[in-house]
């Protein structure tokens, strides 16, 4: 194994686990997450992270991908820990590998950032929900302050071989929209003690838009 796929492999599942744990972002996730309900799909379920916030009493099938083997057996682990029934599988967000209208909610987050085509997972995303399905997600991405986007993508080209492919400037509301939702109780902020061009996120629920 060379050292690029070493890293891939086994170092940026690591760090991507360990930055996503942080207490704040975590706060964050426990204000999304939780809105899930019925058949639930959690694309990037890798690392586990989300699962804990899930309500049992509201969800009523759990079902994930994620393309890192490393981040999937931390998913798996986390639902034994849970004590849930968990079809959790490898793939990626462009080729869901679940039937059309088959979720009532799907959960999206600290991934769009690092998929190869965003256009396409969130029309992947919207396939896989039925009519009226719910779209939660929590992303970092793009700062509205101009001078912060500069240097967002100044360190980008940096950034994104580190980080498993994660971009600093991706749009993270208006894509979601265009992809045929309704977007609805948003929220944004900048993310306490980081540093700002990593620190833009933006949040909200978003119904399939018949």
């Amino acid at each position: 194994m060379g050292l690029k796929s070493f890293w891939e492999a086994q170092v940026v599942p690591r760090m991507i686990k360990c930055a996503c744990a942080s207490p704040a972002i975590m706060d964050l996730r426990a204000g999304v997450v939780p809105l899930a309900q019925g058949r639930v799909f959690e694309i990037g379920c890798g690392g586990g992270l989300n699962q804990q916030f899930y309500d049992t009493a509201r969800v009523a099938g759990f079902a994930g991908i994620d393309p890192s083997g490393k981040l999937l057996d931390y998913a798996r682990d986390a639902a034994a820990q849970k004590g849930w029934q968990a079809d959790i599988r490898e793939g990626v967000g462009e080729d869901i590998p679940f039937e059309s209208e088959s979720f009532d909610t799907a959960v999206c987050t600290y991934t769009l950032c690092s998929v190869h085509d965003p256009a396409k997972v969130l029309s992947e995303l919207r396939r896989i929900l039925k009519p009226g399905g719910i779209l939660l997600f929590l992303e970092h991405g793009l700062s509205p302050d101009g001078k912060v986007a500069r240097w967002q993508r100044r360190i980008e080209p940096l950034w994104k071989p580190l980080m498993g492919g994660c971009h600093l400037s991706r749009p993270v509301t208006a894509p979601v929209q265009q992809a045929g939702f309704d977007v609805s109780q948003t929220g944004q902020t900048y993310m306490p003690g980081m540093p700002k061009w990593a620190a833009w996120m933006e949040w909200g629920a978003a119904m399939k838009r018949a």
